[in-house]
């Protein structure tokens, strides 16, 4: 078997590229991207907090003035002009650190949605089988949104508070050197208290977002099956189970809450208010200071107010955002087994495929498949039949790599499957399966979904083809009517038969038709057999049916029994030499 060394099924182009080894590196190599916003932000944060300084050593110099005997008055109108000039200027300043953070978290949140999308679309089908659709869902959403929250408001906040913080640092020893002390003592067990903080808070999030995903994958499979549910009226329980899912959400909320709630520094910040007035009338007393030296002081530690309050919220934001950009990054790094092989083979495909002691397992289960081998010549029609859970429907989609063999090999036209660029594999395969899947988009559009380029004309023929021209134009606005999420507004066989018209209008070169017609009407079904045997003649079709008209026309019966072949042959001769295909007909 060909050694498939890329991680994701499709190796698409990127035009950023991002270093997935961790959240902390990912969010930055998307960051880096903007690095003159980050600039704009820190000049904004740093012009801020200076200005913001500046006011209370212009308020102590007012106070001075006035103190004076007799009060220098000409002083307080350059005074009041200059803090006036100093905040509209800390106002631009403010707002380019805003609007860089703001824009930062746009065009990240956008940028990670973007880079999740286009790897959701390279998985393969063995991780979508097995990742739930809700969680996935929560992720793209909520998850990607608690990112842009990091951002703005949270490390726009951080960034300006932190600048805050140091400015009492830059302005007390213009009083005294010995006013350095609070606001030092103040940093440091801000940070201490802080690095405990998040500590207890760090786990909570990521159970918070675990607990939303398990939320959200409930509620989608509910209303998934909602037919069922109701079927069975088993209303009330899945509310009791959706609650229990509510409430584990709750739970996690409130721990999160209940560490916000015991947030320290909000203490020590008033510590150092009270500490720090202390001291200031103390050195007044000395008469080290005067008034206004005591109000400007006072002014400068009250700076403190802005980190300690946004960091009760502002950390549990980039928490949050972290544990998000956790659960993005893992769904983004699971690996899959499958390559697009962009330099594969990619000639026109004549349409022979060749099993040779092909073995199937999926990735939680025994093998499904066991030593298949045989070959189907070009423009051969080949009925695979057996009782359910045979593997048929696994085999068939072997063909397309929609999963990958586990031993064994696949060759089409002489080629392994592995070898062939998996786009030109593809494009000249179609599968109809037994549950048809229709787009919310109009008629039209659903037929031409593997040829978007396709005319009106060609669109109607192949819905001719299909038998299925008749119905769309019963409809009040004919090919442009828009179905409903997943063809819920057609009947079975219409949704069928617009399958059947989709496959026409690619005109592949092996057709595989899994069980398509089963829930078409007997005297639909004439028709649709008569189109199917026309757009077989010189293409390979493989046929999963239990429908003996369909089995009887068959170049080739492949009878599967327990995941191995246990007879080959066509329909008279096997009637005769094999118990197995007989035993489908009689029961």
């Amino acid at each position: 078997m060909t050694t498939i060394t890329s991680p994701t099924e499709f190796t698409l182009a990127r035009r950023h590229t991002t270093d997935r080894r961790n959240p902390v590196r990912w969010i930055i190599s998307h960051t880096t991207r903007y690095w003159w916003l980050v600039l704009i932000m820190f000049i904004g944060a740093i012009g801020n907090a200076a200005l913001a300084g500046y006011v209370p050593v212009l308020t102590g110099d007012a106070f001075n003035a006035m103190l004076k005997v007799p009060p220098e008055m000409k002083v307080l109108l350059p005074l009041a002009l200059i803090m006036g000039g100093s905040q509209v200027l800390r106002g631009i300043l403010q707002l380019g650190r805003n609007f860089g953070a703001e824009l930062i978290a746009q065009r990240i949140e956008r940028n990670v949605r973007d880079e999740l999308y286009v790897s959701l679309l390279g998985k393969s089908m063995t991780f979508h089988n097995l990742q739930p659709v809700g969680d996935t869902m929560a992720r793209a959403t909520n998850d990607v949104r608690e990112v842009n929250y990091m951002f703005s408001p949270g490390i726009n906040l951080v960034v300006g508070s932190l600048v805050f913080l140091v400015m009492p640092l830059f302005f007390a020893p213009r009083y005294h050197w010995s006013l350095l002390l609070t606001p030092i003592v103040f940093t440091i067990a801000y940070f201490i208290a802080l690095r405990w903080y998040m500590r207890t808070l760090n786990p909570i999030p990521e159970d918070v977002r675990d607990s939303f995903g398990q939320m959200n994958t409930h509620l989608s499979e509910a209303l998934d099956g909602i037919e069922t549910m109701k079927g069975a009226a088993q209303e009330e329980a899945e509310i009791k189970r959706f609650n229990v899912n509510s409430r584990r959400l709750r739970d996690n909320n409130i721990r999160q809450g209940d560490v916000e709630a015991r947030f320290v520094p909000l203490l020590l910040y008033f510590m150092a208010l009270a500490g720090g007035l202390l001291h200031a009338i103390l050195l007044y007393r000395l008469g080290i200071l005067n008034i206004g030296d005591v109000v400007a002081y006072f002014g400068i530690l009250l700076m403190l107010e802005f980190p300690t309050w946004t960091s009760i919220w502002a950390y549990s934001l980039i928490s949050s955002g972290l544990a998000g950009g956790r659960r993005i990054l893992d769904l983004i790094n699971r690996e899959t087994n499958l390559d697009q092989n962009a330099a594969g083979y990619t000639q026109p495909m004549r349409g022979e495929i060749e099993f040779r002691n092909l073995t199937f397992a999926y990735p939680t289960g025994e093998a499904v498949l066991r030593d298949i081998s045989f070959t189907v010549k070009p423009g051969q029609t080949v009925a695979i039949v057996g009782q359910t859970g045979t593997g048929k429907t696994s085999l068939a989609k072997l063909v397309n790599r929609t999963y990958d063999t586990t031993g064994g090999q696949i060759l089409v036209d002489g080629v392994d499957v592995h070898d062939w660029n998996l786009a030109s594999l593809r494009s000249q395969i179609s599968i109809i399966e037994q549950d048809v899947f229709l787009f919310s988009r109009s008629v039209a559009e659903n037929i031409a979904f593997g040829k978007p380029g396709a005319t009106k004309e060609e669109i109607e023929t192949a819905a001719k083809s299909a038998q299925a021209d008749e119905f769309i134009r019963q409809f009040e606005k004919g090919y442009e009517t828009v179905i409903g999420e997943r063809g819920v507004t057609l009947s079975g066989g219409q949704r069928q038969r617009l399958a059947i018209a989709r496959a026409f209008l690619t005109d592949p070169r092996i057709l595989i038709l899994d069980d398509s017609t089963s829930a078409i009407d007997s005297a639909t079904e004439d028709m649709i057999q008569h189109a199917i045997a026309a757009a077989a003649k010189g293409r390979t079709t493989l046929i999963i049916t239990h429908r003996l008209s369909q089995i009887r026309w068959a170049d080739l019966i492949i009878v599967l029994r327990k995941g191995r072949i246990a007879a080959i042959g066509n329909h008279d001769d096997l009637l005769k030499t094999s118990d197995a295909y007989a035993r489908i007909f009689r029961e």
